[in-house]
């Protein structure tokens, strides 16, 4: 039986986890082992065990808005300021509590799993699994590329190719622990650009950029973009100026996958944040 559990996506952590913390594995209602002879007609059953919220995070109560809701999947907008996990220093104030007060309010008997983080000043959606399994599920997709992240930003200067792929390798700056830099040591990072518009805007030559991103590296579109001479707007770790915006202009706008439990293409869209909208609506 362990072979056919194996091909439904369940991992060795998820088999362990039901044999030792108090879940079952039914083979036509009755508790078996996954050591169990599987016959042509059986109906396998697996319950997993009740979760608990993960020690340290702190529930608090905020609405924040929800783009779709299923028991395994929440998309939600996170707003620019807010960080999507809490730190030893900052343990209050982010997505991360604000979800857990919201699956606890519902009497949901999980923690919270998030799929796709998002940095502190950059706008968008966020997928968080309700449930461990859901979360393993798509961290898989996400290693295989079937998971697809658009972002909209606005950056720097005119843009002169209206369609390209940055290829480069992404590190960690030797003397910061924030900074990134295009490394030859680091790990393999590829973004496709795609330009919108190209404007003036209060004297500043800038452009409105598409991106999708094809890893998923920390500060991926911000170190790419600057390093082909296009830092983000409002970006001044990575030479962005502050002039127009007080904060990176990079909003995480699209979402598309397939299901991992109903098998049907998704595709979530968030809506622009006041303070992008405001210089796009300027640009038009």
């Amino acid at each position: 039986m362990r072979d056919a559990i194996k091909e439904h996506g369940i991992s060795k952590k998820a088999l362990t986890s039901i044999k030792y913390d108090g879940g079952q594995i039914l083979v036509n209602g009755e508790e078996k082992t996954v050591r169990h002879l599987l016959e042509k007609g059986d109906t396998i059953q697996l319950v997993f065990p009740k979760e608990k919220m993960s020690e340290g995070l702190i529930p608090e109560n905020r609405d924040f808005p929800i783009l779709y809701e299923d028991e395994h999947i929440l998309m939600l907008s996170k707003d620019a300021g807010i960080s999507t996990i809490p730190s030893r220093e900052h343990p209050n104030g982010t997505l991360a509590n604000f979800v857990a007060g919201y699956l606890t309010k519902k009497e949901l008997t999980s923690t919270v799993h998030i799929v796709t983080r998002l940095d502190k000043d950059t706008s968008g959606l966020i997928c968080i699994a309700k449930h461990r399994h859901a979360h393993h599920l798509l961290s898989e997709m996400q290693k295989a590329g079937s998971i697809f992240r658009t972002y909209e930003a606005i950056v720097h200067g005119f843009v002169k190719e209206d369609s390209f792929s940055i290829d480069a390798p992404i590190g960690r700056k030797n003397d910061s622990i924030i900074e990134r830099i295009i490394s030859e040591d680091g790990k393999q990072a590829r973004t496709s650009v795609q330009v919108l518009k190209r404007f003036t805007l209060q004297g500043h030559n800038v452009t409105h950029v598409k991106l999708r991103l094809h890893t998923g590296r920390t500060h991926q579109i911000r170190v790419h973009m600057m390093s082909v001479g296009h830092p983000l707007i409002g970006d001044d770790l990575y030479g962005g100026s502050l002039e127009l915006i007080d904060r990176q202009a990079l909003h995480a706008k699209e979402l598309r996958l397939q299901h991992p439990f109903f098998n049907e293409d998704m595709y979530i869209i968030a809506p622009f944040p006041k303070d992008m909208e405001e210089i796009v609506n300027l640009m038009r």
